[in-house]
């Protein structure tokens, strides 16, 4: 999807990693029109294999269809965080590559949920007969139950939702309470419920349950997996969350706060090594996908590292920084021991780059820890010349866009500037 640049000012900023209202605006409607564009293309599928699916699926995307309709007229703004939400991109990028058959049927029946979410986060009444895969019925954004096999209805009462397995009559049914219409925020109780569990200081959740949170083959090399519910400890997370949040607002204030408004869901994946691997899905921005931190220095680092790397995907997607299919030349990088295409070499620098500019506030910010101010001088001194040998390579190379070569020039402006020391610089 190709879109007008930002102002030239929103687009300057963008490059120098600096957060900025008008940037993070144009990259959440980006965002926002893709998912329309996407939710549009996955209509005309439907419509167009309508006599290849099975006539339940067919009837529940219709159903739910007209659904969040009906509920967008009405709350525009929630039916747009739920299409938002992270895991609704991973999941219309799995529907749409699914060949026909009984996993694309699977597939499908998300959207019922996607709905009927929508509905309860609205206030909207609900009486709605919905399927869920593999007895999980899962809210995303909101949290998920497990159901016996088979059809669940969903009624609502005085924003009470209550859910039923149809073939469980007489059995307890969970509830769902919308505590918060200003938020969408939602409370749930009863059997088989488990309820998405929020980090500190903003909306964002730390999602362990959400089927579409990473994909089935993991991420990365080598391939990393979701972590399962049981084997998160909250409490260390949000400690964690909350002690990085705070380092990065000593730091660099601006820095912090896109990190609490831009990151809308934290997925842990299993333990691997000592510090933290991060990763981000181009499908899902506004996800960090990571293994448990060693405190908060690693998880700050992780957490502005792999925002960048998402932020710059969202981008290239709108604006194109280098030609489709540029893997003619490989590079060799500092922070990599194999050769990289074009696109490596722009992400790594732009994720790098970010990080050079925080450790270089760190150096000499007051009020940090000392130990962060001393690690701080070491990375950066670390990762600078790395950083401005893979922009040198960007700016020689002939695979770029004009946009892609401006954008890289307004990286290299920021990163002569911090070759400066940090109280020159001001």
């Amino acid at each position: 999807m190709i879109a007008a640049p930002p102002r030239p000012a929103a687009f300057a900023a963008l490059a120098a990693t600096r957060p900025g209202p008008a940037g993070a605006a144009f990259l959440r409607s980006g965002v926002h029109a893709r998912r329309l564009l996407l939710l549009k293309a996955l209509l005309v599928r439907v419509r167009r294999h309508r006599d290849e699916l099975a006539p339940e699926t067919l009837r529940g995307f219709e159903t739910a269809w007209s659904l969040l309709e009906r509920t967008e007229r009405g709350a525009p703004g929630v039916v747009r965080g739920v299409l938002d939400y992270p895991t609704t991109g991973a999941w219309l990028a799995a529907a749409l590559t699914e060949p026909v058959g009984p996993a694309l049927d699977r597939h499908l029946a998300r959207l019922e949920l996607i709905a009927a979410t929508a509905a309860l986060r609205a206030g909207r009444p609900l009486d709605l007969l919905v399927r869920a895969p593999g007895g999980v019925l899962s809210l995303p954004g909101v949290g998920s139950v497990l159901v016996a096999p088979g059809p669940v209805r969903l009624t609502s009462r005085a924003q009470v939702v209550r859910i039923r397995s149809e073939g469980a009559s007489g059995a307890p049914a969970a509830l769902l309470r919308l505590a918060d219409g200003r938020t969408g925020a939602v409370t749930g109780s009863g059997p088989g419920w488990r309820g998405l569990r929020g980090l500190s200081g903003g909306a964002t959740r730390l999602d362990d349950l959400d089927p579409y949170r990473v994909p089935p083959g993991g991420v990365g090399t080598p391939a990393r997996f979701a972590a399962e519910r049981p084997d998160v400890d909250h409490a260390v997370w949000s400690g964690h969350w909350r002690a990085a949040r705070e380092l990065l607002r000593r730091t660099d204030r601006d820095r912090a706060a896109e990190v609490g408004r831009a990151v809308g869901a934290l997925v842990p994946l299993r333990p691997q090594g000592p510090r933290s691997v991060g990763a981000t899905l181009s499908v899902a921005p506004g996800a960090v996908l990571m293994t448990p931190s060693a405190g908060a220095c690693d998880m700050a680092e992780t957490l502005v590292h792999e925002l960048h790397h998402s932020k710059l995907s969202t981008l290239h997607e709108l604006v194109p920084l280098y030609r489709p299919g540029s893997t003619a030349a490989l590079y060799r990088v500092g922070w990599r021991t194999d050769a990289r295409p074009v696109a490596g070499v722009f992400q790594g620098a732009y994720a790098h780059l970010a990080l050079a500019d925080l450790w270089w506030r760190a150096r000499d910010a007051p009020g940090v820890p000392g130990a962060w101010g001393a690690r701080a001088a070491q990375q950066f001194d670390h990762v600078h010349d790395q950083v401005g040998e893979a922009l040198a390579m960007l700016l020689e190379s002939d695979e770029l866009t004009n946009e892609g070569r401006e954008f890289a020039r307004q990286m290299r402006q920021l990163h002569a500037s911090l070759g400066a020391s940090p109280r020159a610089r001001g």
